[in-house]
Formats: C-alpha cells, sequence, structure tokens
C-alpha cells in the first residue's frame, strides 16, 4: 500500500504579489513554511494537489514542494588558473594543420626506421627482440608486425600476411582514418569518417587473441603464421 503524504508538509505556491520578489511585477514563485518531508522523486509518491486557500488567485495550481533533497545540487563552475589560461590561449593559436603535421611526422619516422633496418633481413640464430619470445618460444600478439610493414612497402601482400594477418587486415582502416581526419582538420574536406562501432572493434580484439594463440599451435595450417 501507498502511504498517505502528510497534508502538513505540502505548501502551496501561486503567482501572486506577496509570494514573488519586492515590487509586485511579477516574478519567480518562492517557497515558504518548513521543509517538506514528501514529493516528486520518492516511490510512491507524488505531486500532491494542495487546497487553495484565502487570498489565492483564481486558477493557480498548487502542488506541493519538492523536498530539498531531491533537488540536484548546484555548484560554482571553477575557476581557471593562469596554467589552464594560458593552455586554452595556445590551442586557441595553434594552426589546424599542426596535429596532422606530427602524426604523418611519426608515421614517416617508423616507416623509415622500418626501411632501414630490414627486420627480415636478420641470422637464423639471432636471439628474438620480444621478450615473451626471448624466455617462452611463443609469438606475442604484435611479433611479426614490423617485418609485415617492411613487407608491405615492397609490395608483398602474401609475405606480410604470413608475418601478421590481422596487422594487414587493419593497415587500409587506419590508414583512411588518418587521411580523412587530416583532410578535415587541416584543410577543412568533407570527407565521410569511418565509423568503426564497439561491436566492431570487440570483434578484432576477440580475432586478434584467437590469432596469437592458434599461430603457436604446433600444426598445419596454423604453424604457417608462426614467425
Amino acid at each position: 500500500m501507498t502511504p498517505a503524504p502528510n497534508p502538513a508538509s505540502t505548501q502551496a505556491f501561486a503567482g501572486a504579489e506577496d509570494s514573488t520578489t519586492p515590487g509586485g511585477d511579477g516574478g519567480a514563485p518562492t517557497f515558504a513554511g518548513p521543509a517538506p518531508e514528501t514529493g516528486a522523486g520518492v516511490p510512491g509518491y507524488g505531486a500532491v494537489e494542495a487546497q487553495p486557500s484565502e487570498g489565492t488567485p483564481a486558477g493557480a495550481v498548487a502542488l506541493a514542494a519538492v523536498p530539498p533533497a531531491f533537488l540536484p545540487p548546484s555548484y560554482a563552475p571553477p575557476r581557471r588558473g593562469r596554467v589552464g589560461r594560458a593552455y586554452l590561449r595556445m590551442l586557441e593559436r595553434v594552426p589546424g594543420w599542426l596535429a596532422p603535421l606530427a602524426v604523418l611526422g611519426c608515421i614517416g619516422g617508423a616507416v623509415g626506421y622500418t626501411l632501414i633496418t630490414n627486420p627480415t633481413d636478420s641470422a637464423a640464430d639471432a636471439p628474438p627482440t620480444c621478450i615473451l619470445k626471448l624466455t617462452t618460444g611463443l609469438d606475442c600478439p604484435g611479433c611479426g608486425g614490423t617485418r609485415a610493414a617492411w613487407y608491405l612497402l615492397h609490395g608483398d601482400v602474401a609475405a606480410a600476411a604470413r608475418h601478421h594477418l590481422l596487422f594487414v587486415f587493419a593497415v587500409p582502416f587506419v590508414l583512411y582514418l588518418y587521411v580523412a581526419w587530416a583532410a578535415q582538420r587541416a584543410f577543412g574536406w568533407k570527407i565521410p569518417q569511418l565509423r568503426i562501432p564497439p561491436i566492431a572493434i570487440a570483434l578484432f580484439m576477440g580475432a586478434w587473441l584467437a590469432f596469437s594463440v592458434l599461430r603457436n599451435l604446433p600444426w598445419a595450417p596454423f604453424n604457417w603464421f608462426y614467425v
């Protein structure tokens, strides 16, 4: 059963001159009286109509006041310090092409390092650079990625897929994401953005995990991906 609200705790408010701001021109209604015990937000309770009292204008709506405990708190916006203001001013002065250029520099550095070091040119008895493979002999989820990049840069897609199939699959999507973002950020070109739903990311991560496990199995065709 729903408990009956306490009539003594309801408080009517209306747009009368005596319940508004001084001046009598009509303002925001104010609450008067003690804090009510019931109101909106309490299970079983709702807005309770109060009986109009003497002096209440005709047509005025009288509702139960909302308990202060259920009103959303109000906070003053935080003041920015000198460091925050300087950072925001710096962001306003940064040109739009700077971020795409910085990312392009990182990509160029990675490509240059791969081409110069040539990860495919290593002796058969050379110790692996991966800590997991060095200690356990198993391929980690990223093993073969640098060699796959080297083969892609030389146009050998089959060899790249053999060294890291998931890396080869993800490269076109990552490149398109960068091109679309950089073109819009630097030049304002409206290239359709690639929308990747969370379920697609989850499926890709699951496939990457399965690939990391299957490539370490000693049976064909899984051992073909072992590097």
